[in-house]
C-alpha cells in the first residue's frame, strides 16, 4: 500500500513545487541510468519492483522552471534510456499531475487544478492503465473516478488516489513521501533511512566502474566501445542514426525530454565511433 503518512505537508494549493519519479525497476537497475540526469537525487525502493527518485528541485526552486515540464523531461529521458516505465508525479501552487514515459512512445499525462478540478483528457487515463498493465475493469473504474468532478477532493487527494490504484501493481512509497510535501521535507524523510542512495556526479565514477565490470563479463561486453568488436561499431552507428532525427524533431516540437534523449543517443554513438576510429590497431 502507499505511504500512510498522508496528512503532513502542505497541499498543492499552497505548496512549493515538488516532484517524485517512480521507476518500475529495482534500485540497483535505476541507479546507473539516473546518473545521466543533471540533478542530484535520492533513490530508495518503493515496493518489490519499484523505486523512487527524489530530486533536489533546483530547476524550479532556483531557476524558476515549470515543475511539470522539468519532471516530464526527466521521466522521458529515463524512459528512453531504460527498458522500464517511469512515472513522474508533480505539483505546484496551481496544479498537480503525472506523466508516464516508457520507451520511445509519447509520454501520457493528466493534470488537475489545485482544487481538484480535472483538466486532462479521459483517453490519457485509459492509455495510462494499459501501459502499466492495470486491471481494465476495476482499476480503470478507479482511474475514471479521478477524472470526474469531486468538490471534496483537491489535487493532492487526486494524486493520493492515483497512488492507491498503483499500490495494486506493487507501488509502496516510504513514509513521508507524499504528494504536496515540500522538497526539503521529502529529503528529510529519507535522511536517516537505510537503503537510501545519493545520485550525483560525485558517486558516478564508483557506480560506473562497478557496472562496467559486470557488463564486460556479460553478453553486452562486445558492444562496449573499447571492445574493438564489430558489434560496438554497429551500435555506435545505430545510436547516431536514431539520435540525430530524434534531436531535430525535439527541437522543432520544443520537447526538452525528447531532446535530452536524442542528445544522449548522439553523444554515446559519437563517442563510441570516435573511440573505434582512433583506437590503435593490432
Amino acid at each position: 500500500m502507499p505511504s500512510d503518512d498522508l496528512t503532513p505537508g502542505p497541499r498543492p494549493g499552497t505548496a512549493a513545487p515538488g516532484a517524485l519519479l517512480l521507476c518500475r525497476a529495482p534500485a540497483d537497475s535505476v541507479a546507473p541510468v539516473a546518473h545521466l540526469l543533471p540533478e542530484p537525487m535520492l533513490l530508495i525502493s518503493a515496493g518489490e519492483e519499484w523505486s523512487v527518485l527524489v530530486p533536489e528541485g533546483r530547476p524550479w526552486a532556483d531557476d524558476g522552471e515549470p515543475v511539470d515540464r522539468v519532471a516530464t523531461g526527466w521521466a522521458t529521458a529515463l524512459g528512453v534510456g531504460a527498458p522500464w516505465s517511469v512515472l513522474a508525479l508533480w505539483w505546484d501552487r496551481d496544479r498537480a499531475g503525472y506523466a508516464l514515459a516508457s520507451g520511445f512512445r509519447r509520454p501520457v499525462g493528466y493534470v488537475w487544478l489545485a482544487d481538484g478540478t480535472p483538466a486532462g483528457e479521459d483517453e490519457a487515463m485509459r492509455t495510462f492503465a494499459a501501459r502499466l498493465g492495470l486491471d481494465p475493469v476495476l482499476d480503470a473504474q478507479s482511474l475514471d473516478r479521478l477524472a470526474e468532478p469531486d468538490p471534496a477532493a483537491d489535487a493532492r487527494a487526486r494524486l493520493l488516489g492515483l497512488l492507491a490504484v498503483l499500490s495494486r501493481v506493487g507501488v509502496d512509497l516510504p513514509a513521508g513521501l507524499a504528494p504536496g510535501t515540500a522538497t526539503a521535507a521529502l529529503h528529510a524523510a529519507l535522511r536517516d533511512r537505510s537503503g537510501v542512495r545519493r545520485i550525483d556526479r560525485s558517486t558516478l565514477r564508483e557506480t560506473a566502474r562497478t557496472e562496467l565490470e559486470a557488463i564486460e563479463d556479460s553478453r553486452l561486453g562486445p558492444y562496449l566501445p573499447w571492445s574493438g568488436r564489430p558489434e560496438a561499431r554497429i551500435l555506435a552507428l545505430a545510436q547516431i542514426a536514431a539520435g540525430l532525427p530524434l534531436a531535430v524533431w525535439a527541437l522543432r516540437r520544443r520537447s526538452p525530454g525528447w531532446l535530452t534523449a536524442g542528445a544522449l543517443l548522439l553523444a554515446h554513438g559519437t563517442l563510441g565511433l570516435a573511440y573505434d576510429l582512433t583506437r590503435p590497431r593490432d
